[in-house]
């Protein structure tokens, strides 16, 4: 394979574009990491992610990344000691027990948890619910947590960090871009899918693993965080617009909150945001290489940014060097 150093300027200091940052700097070529929002993370769908590293989760509706996601979490394992490995959980009203077992059936992984085992696991849910899946092997972590840490670890591996800039302005090697639904000026199929979430505090309930509730329309889960902080999320709207949560969308995700833990009733809310996460028509993120190889696009995160941007990077150093990356994630356009 060839060694030879590159200089490569990224577009986009998302959470993929700072993985490929790290990756690509340490795998020894010049680095630049080019962000057109003026601070770190300030217009970036990625701040907007619940961060569960679920691949067993992911693969109920898209089975083919299921061994990517595994490898994702790996290196997310390798790379974050901060990482949360206390698995994840998933639960279900009584009039909804059918999702839990329709999820069961398209799952892997997981567990099945009577009534006292789920109190076992969280004891503020004890009584709660009359059965869960478990699924061991998973993690969460804060989203601006993680991006901090990846921001860091660019800026130690000497990747060059430009914010306020929208293009690279000197000569470069090679371009990756990361800038998600900003490309769509070269990405004709990329389209936009609305999240929403809130943000609560609550010194009332105390969780160790995210928690997910099945409903017929609206999957819901809780993300536990630092210092009494819980994300709750997420909407899936086939929608561009980026502007603030609906009433609608509100009801829908503090009432899911509610209806984990009425304790959640009396939690502040801090903040309720909306973020536009690109997506291709399949909803497989991947790197298309363009222009012979000096223009690569890295995008289509859609819910699978965190889990698979790792594994994204690792496919695009490789493919530099002149070796395999995943036929999944890497096409050749031109």
């Amino acid at each position: 394979m060839s060694t030879k150093t590159r200089s490569i300027t990224i577009l986009g200091a998302g959470i993929l574009g700072l993985w490929q940052a790290v990756t690509l700097a340490r795998a020894g070529h010049r680095v630049r990491l080019v962000e057109a929002s003026p601070a770190p993370f300030a217009d970036s769908a990625s701040i907007y992610a619940g961060v569960m590293l679920a691949p067993e989760r992911e693969a109920e509706t898209a089975p083919e990344i299921r061994q990517l996601g595994l490898q994702g979490l790996t290196m997310w394992r390798d790379l974050y000691p901060q990482l949360e490995s206390n698995g994840g959980l998933v639960v279900a009203a009584a009039r909804d027990v059918g999702e839990l077992d329709r999820f069961a059936a398209r799952t892997e992984g997981h567990r099945r948890l009577a009534a006292d085992e789920v109190g076992g696991l969280e004891p503020d849910l004890a009584g709660r619910f009359a059965s869960a899946l478990f699924f061991a092997d998973e993690a969460h972590v804060s989203a601006p947590a993680a991006m901090q840490h990846m921001l860091t670890l660019a800026q130690e591996a000497g990747v060059e960090l430009l914010f306020g800039e929208s293009s690279p302005h000197t000569a470069t090697d090679i371009i990756v871009d990361c800038r998600g639904i900003a490309a769509r000026d070269r990405l004709p199929t990329l389209r936009g899918v609305r999240g929403e979430r809130a943000l609560i505090r609550t010194r009332d309930i105390s969780l160790s693993r995210a928690v997910q509730l099945l409903h017929p329309r609206l999957p819901l889960y809780i993300v536990p965080w630092a210092d009494g902080l819980f994300m709750v999320g997420a909407t899936v709207i086939e929608s561009e617009d980026a502007g603030p949560v609906s009433v609608r969308s509100a009801l829908e995700l503090l009432g899911g909150a509610y209806a984990i833990h009425p304790a959640f009733a009396e939690a502040e809310i801090l903040d309720l945001g909306a973020g536009v996460r690109p997506a291709f028509p399949d909803n497989i993120p991947r790197a298309i290489v363009t222009d012979g190889g000096r223009y690569i696009h890295v995008n289509g995160a859609f819910r699978h940014g965190f889990l698979l941007a790792p594994v994204l990077a690792r496919s695009v150093a490789h493919y530099l060097e002149g070796g395999a990356g995943s036929e999944l994630l890497i096409e050749e356009a031109g």
